[in-house]
Parts: C-alpha cells; structure tokens; sequence
C-alpha cells in the first residue's frame, strides 16, 4: 500500500484547491464542483408533484434531497442489495416499515435494510423535505408492490 503524505497547511495555501488519491491517480476538484445543493444539483419529479434533487449520484452511493407535499405518499417497495437512511430536514415524515409505522421528525432519521418492505408517507398537511442516502444507488435495485 502506498501513502501519500499531505502537505503541511498554512493560511497562505488557500487556494481553494483540493486533491483526491484514488488508486494512486491524484485528481484536481475546484470548489466549484464539490459544493452541491438544491440550487446546482440535478433535479427531478417523481410521484405526485414530489421533487427530488441528486446531490452525490454514484453507483456506490447517493444522496438525494427531496420533497414531498402534505398527503402524499411514495409507492411500496425494497430493495434487493441497497440500505437506506432517511433523515428528515425539515416537517415530519412516517415511514412504513414491514407494516409498522414509524413517525420520523425533523432533525431525526431512520434505517432501511436491504430487503426490507417501505413506504415514505407525508401523512401530515405540511411539506416535509428529507435526505436518502442510499449504500450502493437504488437504481436498478428496486422492487414495486401491489397496493
């Protein structure tokens, strides 16, 4: 295993420059495309007038910021090798677990486990805006149920 020991730091080494070691390539990232939020990342509908923006879309890994009105609801489903994480930013969000409902509030968040049977629910009349973090992406890697 090789190590690259980092430069020491000094305030006059702010450049705003940033490198990466990955399998021994050193990869140069500006600022410009580390910082991500709803305003710069990739933004897609889903669902009933639900919203979704993609602020790390990796095959490894994703987190999505999205949004869901008061009284909607995303369909049932699993997934066959993903976990998730939901963490609630803000309003409050049910979680439907295996037929238990779990009310997640903002600040809060929740486990899924591969395989595991669930369903996101905005059950309250406020919109509610939540993180999904997924360990390796959902796509491909979903599984919908009947109602």
């Amino acid at each position: 295993m090789h190590y690259v020991k980092p430069p020491r730091f000094s305030a006059g080494m702010l450049t705003g420059k940033v490198y990466i070691l990955t399998n021994v390539k050193l990869t140069h990232i500006t600022r410009q495309n580390m910082i991500v939020s709803k305003q710069n990342a990739e933004h897609y509908k889903w669902g009933e007038d639900c919203d979704g923006w993609h602020l790390l879309k990796e095959q490894a890994l994703s987190i999505i910021h999205e949004r869901m009105p008061g009284g909607k609801m995303e369909r049932r489903h699993y997934h066959c090798v993903a976990q998730q994480f939901f963490f609630v930013l803000s309003g409050e969000l049910t979680m439907e677990l295996e037929g238990e409902r779990y009310l997640v509030c903002a600040g809060e968040g929740i486990s899924i486990p591969p395989q595991t049977k669930h369903q996101a629910r905005n059950d309250s009349l406020n919109e509610t805006e939540f993180l999904v973090i997924s360990e390796p992406t959902t796509r491909g890697d979903r599984v919908n149920l009947e109602e």
